[in-house]
């Protein structure tokens, strides 16, 4: 299942929910994309295994973390958690638009 388009992601942290948009594009094992939320813009890139994604991101606010999000795609929707650094894992979801 192609991953390649524009989504709408909510991330169920410990801080409430968390909505980015996301823009992704495959290629082989591989994608890139962007992402645009409350904290900012970002570019990401990470790997493509069948229908799952992985990659990771730094923030630096509230407090400087790697975030490492796992995802997988089914027709329309994703569904995913990421890792929050020292604070565990939460859920997280999207759809495309």
């Amino acid at each position: 299942m192609s991953a390649d388009g524009n989504w709408k992601i909510t991330i169920n942290s410990p801080m409430g929910a968390q909505e980015v948009n996301a823009t992704i594009t495959t290629s082989g094992d591989t994608f890139t994309g962007n992402t645009s939320g409350r904290m900012g813009e970002q570019a990401i890139e990470g790997k493509v295994d069948g229908d799952k994604l992985t990659w990771s991101t730094s923030i630096t606010s509230p407090m400087p973390m790697t975030l490492e999000f796992e995802a997988t795609v089914s027709g329309d929707s994703l569904s995913g958690t990421v890792k929050l650094g020292a604070f565990g894992s939460a859920p997280l979801s999207g759809t495309r638009v």
